[in-house]
Formats: structure tokens, sequence, C-alpha cells
């Protein structure tokens, strides 16, 4: 919220309290409190009348500091709260009188927050010798709107070149610097300023993260209301926020999900194609088979069959109930696509419309929303009369669970959670949270339900969602997809953004619908985002009223469609070890440039492209003629398609047919490769083959081949020594195979191992 006219005057009506005058100090053994008067101290009269600021510093962990500012302490929290993980820091406090210059410091790890308690109000984030960021003499503010509403707001500063990323998934300009940003859940689609996902959490490319502890409505101000300044306030008397300090920003974001959640790990098969019925398409048995069965005949590899919103009968959502017309024999049906080694997916959401039988036993039981008066708030938007089950209930949870134990027993394997962001405030919360704060907190709850009762019925590690909204912590609870996009190049590209933005913010995986959702995409639309869904974390061919199979469109989408969901799944070991470094770490399988090369300002602002886990970068093509630029970091890239090099830090333009995209391999990458590319799960090491990118001499790597399982895989050491490269395998009795690359220049550099075999040295 802005509360300024231009940098010297406030908005009509509003009046802000600055921390002028530090007046006391209180040093505890893990905090430090300062009480800053609101106007110069000079005689003892100038206590009367007097707000005071009270601003705390403490740590849940090395390396993080958290800052509360307060005016009046006296108002009740209802919640609800993000559940943050409190590990312990290693704590130092020191008063000011310790100090020649009157400055109070609080550390944890290795971030200090320098505090001055003489003249202007001051805070000093510090790190490995330097300054990350800093809270000025007008930064803190306690503000009364003209209604007389309360706020309180931090400017943080900003450095000369600081580029400022996340805010959850946000589909504009990947950097945020100038922009304005209300973290409150909304479905806007993928074009406007409305976000489905909402993170109060930015991402500095100078060292630190910044995340407010508020699951309410959020304002963030990046530059855009000071413009050397990021600010951000609540509605209220008081602000929590965290200083996450890296230095790099993978480490931030290994800082930030540690507090928050780690995501969770996905099963295999769930990196595999999912396809849909679309939204709004006329589909039954005979349909959804053949397009099963049509996928088989095409050699396209299948994964997940996913039942959109219609498996239900109209008006009746939801009801959990297969609608008997169109599938009179749902576990027969299911069963059916079992046999064909699929899994299944079905939509729910978290709406009682009217008409479906669960509306009066939710109502009757106390399980939907109400309002102040008692009554069950409904709506007609989306389904006629509908209800919203409170999750804050736990007796609705377990009811609701218990609706998709039943479908998980008629065979069941996944739910695709739509919605979640349509949370009124004019309501009464059964625990009695401000309907304010469970706004955007709602989809945490939602989302929560359904992965946990999937976890208890499906095991760890098999439990997975297809979700359109969050907040933070939602990362524990993956996948998350872009919600509706057009189905345009332009809106290609602003799902990329979106998804950028969503890895930036501590989602370890991300997907979107193939194609677009709204509208028919046409033939070169169709093609050019195939190749960057089917390299995405996530893959699933969606629509809103038009199938997205691809012989619906051309000949050439089936081969390219062919191409890269093999591709994919001769990639799976390497992607598994990008999923378990997301769930074990929280860096995201899908990473924006400036993860990886966060020292190079030419990754800083590029938005159009991605690396794929740490070692493969992939620029989606944006055009039906194939024109594309790409940035090369510093460094030799490799072709994984052709083998063909360039050498960076450049952009390069370049011209790509349908079955190609720029697809680049980093200077001493070791990607293992999977034999088997008809299915994403399997035994990943059976016959794996260890593609050697441009090793330099004295490279040592340990590479993992993860169980598709779950359980130990196989480990290589690879190492060189001038001109010999040499391979040691550990845990696998299977064949493997090495392969120097680029194959074009060094033809014949490649070797076989027999099963049992543990080592084999190459001359390169």
């Amino acid at each position: 919220m802005k509360f300024t006219d231009g940098y010297w005057q406030h908005l009509p009506g509003v009046r802000v309290l600055h921390p002028r005058a530090v007046a006391d100090v209180s040093v505890e053994q893990d905090t430090l409190t300062v009480y800053a008067a609101t106007a110069p101290l000079t005689t003892r009269g100038d206590t009367l009348n007097r707000p005071l600021v009270t601003v705390t510093f403490s740590s849940p962990m090395d390396d993080v500091i958290g800052v509360r500012i307060e005016h009046h302490t006296g108002g009740v929290d209802h919640g609800p709260a993000f559940a943050l993980a409190r590990t312990g820091a290693d704590v130092k406090v020191v008063g000011p009188e310790q100090d020649d210059d009157g400055v109070a410091t609080f550390r944890a790890g290795g971030l200090t927050a320098r505090v001055s308690t003489r003249g202007a109000w001051g805070v000093e984030f510090e790190a490995d010798g330097r300054v990350l960021t800093s809270s000025t003499p007008r930064s803190v503010g306690v503000v009364t709107d003209a209604t007389g509403d309360a706020y309180v707001h931090e400017q943080l500063t900003l450095g000369v070149r600081e580029h400022v990323y996340g805010l959850g998934e946000r589909f504009g300009a990947f950097v945020k610097n100038g922009q304005t940003v209300d973290i409150w859940n909304a479905d806007g689609g993928t074009a406007s300023e409305q976000a489905y996902k909402n993170v109060p959490f930015y991402l500095s490319d100078r060292g630190y993260g910044v995340f407010v502890d508020h699951p309410g409505k959020v304002s963030f101000e990046v530059g855009s209301e000071v413009v050397s300044r990021t600010q951000f306030s609540v509605a209220g008397e008081a602000l929590q926020y965290y200083v996450i300090h890296g230095p790099t920003p993978k480490d931030v974001l290994r800082r930030y999900t540690a507090l928050t959640g780690r995501p969770a790990r996905v099963p295999a098969w769930s990196y595999g194609l999912w396809l849909s019925t679309s939204f709004t398409t006329s589909y039954d048995e005979e349909t959804v088979m053949s397009f099963v069965d049509g996928m088989a005949e095409r050699d396209i590899p299948l994964s997940v069959f996913h039942f959109d919103c219609f498996w239900m009968r109209g008006f009746h959502w939801t009801d959990f109930t297969w609608d008997p017309a169109t599938f009179p024999d749902p576990e027969g049906l299911l069963s059916r696509l079992h046999d064909r080694g699929l899994k299944v997916c079905v939509w729910i959401n978290p709406y009682i419309a009217q008409r479906s039988a669960l509306f009066e036993e939710g109502r009757a039981a106390g399980y939907l929303v109400k309002r102040a008066d008692g009554s069950v708030w409904q709506t007609d938007l989306w389904q006629a009369g509908m209800g919203l089950v409170d999750f804050t209930n736990p007796e609705a949870v377990a009811w609701y669970q218990a609706h998709l134990r039943r479908l998980l027993g008629q065979g069941v394997d996944a739910f695709k959670t739509d919605f979640g962001e349509r949370i009124p405030t004019d309501v009464v919360w059964h625990d009695g949270s401000d309907p304010e704060r469970m706004h955007n907190y709602y989809t945490h709850l939602y989302n929560k339900a359904v992965f946990d009762v999937l976890t208890a019925e499906r095991g760890e590690g098999e439990a997975v969602l297809f979700a359109r909204s969050a907040t933070a912590g939602g990362q524990q609870f993956p996948v998350h997809w872009g919600g509706d996009c057009e189905s345009t190049f332009t809106s290609m590209a602003e799902s990329l953004r979106g998804g950028l933005s969503l890895a930036s913010s501590g989602f370890g995986y991300w997907s979107h619908d193939i194609g677009g959702f709204e509208g028919t995409p046409d033939p070169a639309v169709f093609k050019r985002w195939l190749v960057f869904g089917l390299l995405s974390s996530h893959s699933r061919l969606h629509g809103s009223d038009s199938y997205r199979v691809p012989w619906a469109f051309d000949e050439e989408a089936v081969e390219v469609a062919r191409t890269f969901t093999h591709l994919k799944h001769a990639l799976m070991p390497y992607l598994a070890q990008a999923g378990a470094e997301a769930h074990e770490q929280g860096i995201p399988v899908m990473r924006p440039m400036v993860l990886e090369f966060p020292d190079d300002p030419g990754a800083a602002t590029v938005e159009t492209q991605y690396m794929l886990g740490g070692q493969i970068l992939v620029a989606p093509v944006f055009s039906a003629s194939g024109d594309v630029d790409v940035y090369l970091p510093e460094g030799t890239w490799t072709s994984l398609l052709t083998g063909d090099q360039v050498t960076g830090p450049r952009w390069v333009r370049e011209r790509h047919d349908f079955l190609s995209a720029p697809v680049y391999v980093r200077a001493g990458a070791v990607i293992p490769v999977a034999a088997r590319t008809d299915r994403a799960d399997g035994d990943w090491a059976d016959g794996v083959t260890l593609r050697l990118f441009d090793l330099p001499d004295g490279h040592r790597s340990v590479v993992e081949v993860p169980a598709s399982d779950g359980g130990e895989g196989a480990t290589f050491v690879v190492r060189r020594t001038g001109r010999t490269v040499t391979v040691e395998a550990r845990g696998t009795t299977s064949e493997w195979h090495v392969q120097v690359e680029p194959t074009s220049r060094r033809a014949g550099v490649h070797a076989s191992v027999p099963a049992g075999g543990t080592i084999v040295e190459l001359a390169v």
C-alpha cells in the first residue's frame, strides 16, 4: 500500500510516525529489544503524549534474523500463523554501552543486525564484512490512514544494480524492481497482476532474502514507493519479518525452505506425461480409452490420465461421485487404466454445491464456513449455491478426507486440487481465525488435508497433487501448475515468468498447461509448447473446451510429442537427482538463470530461459519461425541434441525447427541417461549411460543415480587426470556406459561396462 504523495508528502489524511530517538535498549540472552520514541527526547517532558515504537530482534536459526515492529501490543492474535521451524541459532547480543559508537548488535550465525542508538534511526544487516540491506531514518512507519485504520511498514534499502525476485507465481516481469505487488490470492488467470500463488518472500541477488511473516494481505512496493527501497506493509499494529542471509541465492532458498518447509519427494511416475480430458469437452469411457490407445499406437508414452471436472455431474461439484450416466463402472474403468500401466488423477475443489448430496450433510454438521449470523456462507459464482469447507474444523477435515479415501479405494492415485483462491472475508471460522489472514492461508489447509490423506494411504514419496493455489509453505505439497493461460506465444512466455517467480519463492516443482488453457492453440504454438512442457519438471496436456491430444493438431505434433517424451524419460536419472535436491535442500528443479549464475550480470534479468537442474539450459522457442535468442554464461556449452558447441558469455540468435530447441549442457557436467525411455519410472541404473561434457583436468564429481522407488541407488565417481578419465561405479551390478561429448568431435570415445563391472578408464 502506498502512503506517500511523492517523496516529501503523505497522501491526504495519512499520518506516519517514525522512530526518531532510541529511549532504551533491553538485552536478553536471545533477544534485543529497542524502544524508540517518535520524536527527539531533549527534556523529561518529551516522554509525555509520545508514542513508542518497539522493535525486537530474535532468531529462529543461524543466518536468519527476525524483526518485530510494534506500536500497541495489547491486541489479540486470532491466527492463523505460518508454521515455522525454529532449530535454534548461535546468537550473540551486545548492548550499546559496550560499543564506543553506541551501536547495539544482534548476531545469528553469520548475519548481524547493527542498531544505532544515538542520532537518527538506523539498522544495518551485515554478513561477510558487507552491508546487505538497511533500515533508514524514514524506513519504519506506524501509519494511520484517512479512515483511522492502522498499518505498519518497513522499507529496506536497495543497492545499485540490485535485483529483486519472487513474491510468488507472478506473470509480469521476472525482475520485480519498480512493481507494486499485493499478496492476496485471486483467480485472475495468467494475464493480469493477480496471482493464484502469493508468497510474502522476496529474493535479492545481493545475497539475502526477506520473508514477511503474515499470512494475510501484505503490500510490497519494490522501488515503487521509494525508488531506493523495498517497502512492505501490513494492516494492524505489528509487523514481523525475517532477513535471511545467503550468501548465494541458492543458500537463501535453502534457509528459507528450512524455515517454511521443504518440498516433499514426489513419485517417479509423476515426472511422466499427464493427459487430461480437458475441462468442458464431451467425454466418456470410449473417449478416454481412444485417447489412451491413440497415445500408445503412436509411441507417445503416457504416465497419468486425468479426469477433469465433469467426471462428476454438473451442479453437483463437489460430491466425489462419478457421473453414472457417463461412467457407470468407475472401478472397472480405473482398473482398465491401471492395466495399461497408467496412474489416475481426478479433479476436486473445496466447494460444495447446494445440489450436492453433501451440502445438507455438511451444513447440519457445521462443516461449512458460516456468516456471523450462523448461516452458511453461499455464492452462485462457480457452482450454484455453493458453500465452502471449513478446514479449520478438524471434523470437517476428517469428513472431507473420508470421501477422498473412498476414491483412493476405487483406484484413484492423485488429485488435482483446483481453486482455493476465492475465499471470503465476511465469514466466521470454526477456530476463530481472523478472516483477513485466512484468505491466503486457506489454500494451505486445503492442500495439506488432501496431501496428508494421500501420504497416509499411499506412503511418503507416493503422494502428489496438481495444485493451483498456494502461499508460503505450500511448497511442501507438490506439484503446482500455472493456472489458466491463453493459447498464444505471449501467454506461453508469461507462464514461464510465473514459473521462474515461483521457483524464486521456494517451490521445487512446477507445471503448466501445454498448448495453453483458454482457446485452441494453432499447431505452431502447440508444438513449441510441447517442447517447453516436456522439458519442465512436470508435464501435462490440458485445455478448456478442446482436446490436447497431439494428433488433433498435425502429424508433426505427434512426432514432437513422441521425441520429447522419450527424451524426458531418458533424462529421468538426471531429473530425479534435481528432484532430490528440491526435496532435501529446497533448490527448485527449474531454476532461473540468476540462481545458477549469481555473479554473472548478464544472467540477472533473463526471463525467457531456465536451467533444468544445475547442468542443462533450456530456452523455449516463442515463435512460429523458430527464431530465438539465447544467453549462454561463461564457458563452453554443448547442445544436448546436436553436439554443437558455443562459448559464452554471449547472446546467440538461433533458428530451430519444431523438433528442436536450444538445450545446452554446461562444461564439466556428467549427465546420466536412462536406457529405457518408454516410461518415467523403472530401474534407471540398469544400462545407464554417463555423458561427459568437457571435463577439465583435475575434475572429480560424484553422480547419484537414484532408485525410482526411493531406495538405494547407484553412485558413480568420475575423475579426469590429464588425458585419462576414470569412472568408478558403486552400488550397481547392472551394465552401464560412458560417452564423452560432443561425439561429433570425439567420435569413438565411449565404453560399455558389463554387469558387475565397477571401473573404466578412457583416453580422451
